[in-house]
């Protein structure tokens, strides 16, 4: 594959040595990957030989720049997470006031939750503490699955699988068919104790579709949806993406979470050395192993892959134990692993077997196995070696089956392997198991579980591609870090002027420099004008303005309920509508900001809507008369305020206009204006 890349890029592949620290800046492999991945540089996505090259190689290549990047470079993004693995809600820091008489759907893995084993901090412990939590907190709780029919056909009955779960959670579970059953169901039993479980998803064609209509009906009468699936995190169905866009907040469970974390900590780098043992196959997993390339000091290969490292090193290895399809993909990987220094750990020996005699059993050196003999476990001079290695190593990664395809059984190298794990996590060294053999192979050598485990290594695979898990995208977002706000502020007992949808920032700069008595915040989406306006405040020297990017919808409660003063006005100004897709139209005024408004804002303080689109005013203003728990009421027939007949402001009550807003003044358009007011009787 280098000469394909040669040509296009027009300069060789390997020619790279500069380190730092361990860490080396963008060298030759590194800048391919990021040329070829659908990066931030709009002349790369413009190349189309880069593209044509893309679709060649047929390569899924990372999505996001920031993925690649070695420390220095992720710093630099000031530690913000990636679209790829964004900071979500989760029920942990979900207000629990705000689940008491809520209906929430719970979207669980009921093969999980039906293990036998219930050992504390398990997977299925874990998914039980979160329904429980939620019942226990007031929620009126829905339960939504799909399983497998295979193990018990006793599952075929949704009265049996309820019976199971009562038992379980030690609660009423009462089945429920999805439908007019459903609704009705909701409505009879919405004050009872009682949790509904709806039918078997894996029954609906619509759930793989991601079926609107579908998720309409999963989520009819349901005010929060919660997910505890993460394995299924990387598919597009309706019961974990669609269904989001009916709730007004979607959350991840106390599991969800959990795993999140975990995947997490595989891209970390806090400690070194840091190795990764990859067994399984290597095709369809370039990628993620040139992502592991950059991440890693060390990879030792076992299984199936063992082979294919082998045979791009040019040792010699049977032919028939060659993927074929993975040829190119073995030797770029080798080449970005010398590029970077990354030291790779290859079988030195294997325990074969005889093609005709199979009780026979050889030890043979990895390079001399011998015609009628096949490997199906490590040799003693291997594991010995991988001891060797990885007991100085302070963190290290198990992903993919300690297995040979000629082997069905569990092989005693990896029991060893397990073992010698086990004691390396009692001594400081940092543990993630990834995949259901592993973690089994783990477990039962282990006289408690000290690493962390992700039992799915499809989902695993998936991000380490660089793939999106649509599943966590769909949740809402939460703001990551703890605002310092003496840092931001000159005086932070002053009032909060919060402008959601800051946009350039003009009207919070001229509002700022206005009033000094008070504090001003812009909440904005777009990174590069949140940049503009942070330069402006930096250049002027302004104290009492800031801005932050983020989706106010989703982080206004995170980020805000931590200001030490008083929130006295939040200005929402001509979001714009998206008249192409019905469903995503003016999504910004959404139940869950209209609630954290409501909840924050101090009694008289207020809330300005404006808009140049009627009817994003009139739907601004029903979500806040129908979600703002009857603490704001509408500003009319005041001294001060001058109104229209139908209740809109004819002026601008502040006197400063947005740059839009003068936009539409001049071309002679009106402007549709609501002024709210918090009662001072409102806590």
């Amino acid at each position: 594959m280098s000469y394909v890349l040669e040509f296009f890029l027009g300069y060789t592949l390997p020619r790279i040595s500069n380190f730092h620290n361990g860490c080396t800046k963008f060298h030759d492999l590194q800048q391919i990957r990021l040329r070829l991945s659908y990066g931030k540089c709009s002349a790369v996505r413009k190349c189309k030989k880069i593209r044509f090259l893309r679709q060649a190689l047929n390569l899924e290549l990372i999505d996001h720049a920031d993925l690649l990047s070695f420390p220095n470079e992720a710093e630099a993004c000031d530690g913000r997470g990636t679209d790829i693995l964004p900071y979500v809600q989760t029920v942990r820091n979900f207000p629990e006031e705000e689940l008491i008489g809520k209906v929430v759907m719970v979207r669980l893995d009921l093969t999980i939750v039906l293990r036998e084993q219930k050992k504390q901090q398990s997977p299925a412990a874990r998914v039980i503490s979160t329904i429980k939590y939620l019942h226990k907190a007031g929620a009126k709780l829905v339960l939504l699955s799909s399983w497998s029919l295979r193990a018990d056909s006793r599952l075929l009955k949704l009265e049996y699988v309820a019976e199971l779960l009562s038992s379980e959670l030690e609660l009423k579970v009462i089945p429920v068919d999805l439908g007019s059953g459903f609704e009705q169901s909701l409505r009879e039993d919405r004050h009872k104790s009682s949790i509904l479980l709806l039918e078997n998803l894996s029954q609906f064609k619509q759930e793989q579709a991601n079926c609107s209509e579908f998720a309409r009906r999963l989520s009819s009468g349901v005010d929060i949806f919660v997910n505890e699936t993460f394995f299924q995190s990387h598919k597009i169905l309706a019961s974990n993406v669609g269904i989001t866009g009916f709730c007004y907040a979607s959350i991840a469970g106390f599991h969800f979470d959990e795993q999140m974390s975990q995947l997490k900590k595989i891209i970390e780098m806090n400690k070194r050395p840091y190795f990764a043992i990859v067994g399984g196959n290597l095709a369809g997993k370039a990628v993620a192993l040139l992502f592991l390339a950059s991440r890693c000091d060390g990879l030792v290969f076992i299984g199936n892959a063992a082979f294919q490292i082998m045979h791009a090193f040019g040792l010699p290895v049977p032919m028939e134990l060659v993927e074929q399809e993975s040829l190119e993909a073995a030797r770029v990987l080798v080449e970005a692993a010398k590029a970077r220094g990354v030291q790779i750990i290859l079988p030195k020996d294997f325990w074969c077997i005889n093609d005709y005699y199979p009780s026979r059993m050889k030890i043979f050196p990895a390079n001399r196995i011998i015609d009628g003999w096949k490997p199906v476990d490590v040799g003693p001079n291997t594991l010995g070696e991988m001891i060797s290695v990885l007991s100085r190593c302070k963190k290290i990664l198990w992903i993919g089956a300690v297995k040979f395809s000629s082997s069905h059984q569990e092989s005693a190298g990896a029991s060893k392997l397990a073992a010698m794990l086990y004691n390396l996590s009692q001594m400081n060294c940092d543990l993630i198991v990834v995949g259901k053999q592993a973690c089994e192979t783990f477990i039962g050598r282990s006289r408690h579980v000290t690493a962390d485990m992700i039992e799915n290594a499809s989902i695993v695979w998936e991000f380490l591609k660089g793939r999106k898990l649509h599943g966590l995208l769909a949740l809402d977002r939460a703001y990551p870090f703890k605002l310092n706000w003496d840092a931001l502020y000159a005086n932070t007992t002053l009032p909060l002027v919060v402008d959601v949808g800051s946009g350039n920032g003009l009207f919070l700069t001229r509002m700022a420099k206005m009033r000094k008595d008070w504090n001003f915040l812009g909440l904005e989406r777009n990174e590069k004008l949140v940049r503009r306006c942070l330069d402006h405040v930096s250049q002027s020297g302004m104290t009492n303005g800031y801005f932050i990017a983020t989706n106010a919808t989703s982080t206004f409660r995170s980020i805000v309920s931590s200001y030490p003063g008083d929130l006295v006005l939040v200005s929402i100004q001509c979001p714009n509508p998206d008249f192409n897709r019905t469903e995503h139209r003016w999504r910004m005024v959404q139940r869950s900001l209209v609630e954290a408004i409501a909840d924050l804002v101090a009694p008289d303080g207020k809330v300005f809507l404006q808009s140049d689109v009627k009817e994003v005013a009139v739907r601004m203003k029903k979500e806040f008369m129908n979600y703002g728990k009857g603490k704001l009421t509408v500003m009319h027939d005041s001294e001060d305020i001058t109104s229209q007949q139908d209740g809109w402001l004819n002026e601008n009550p502040f006197g400063i206009r947005s740059d839009w807003e003068q936009h539409v003044i001049e071309r002679g358009a009106p402007m549709y204006r609501l002024l709210l007011l918090k009662s001072s009787s409102s806590g």
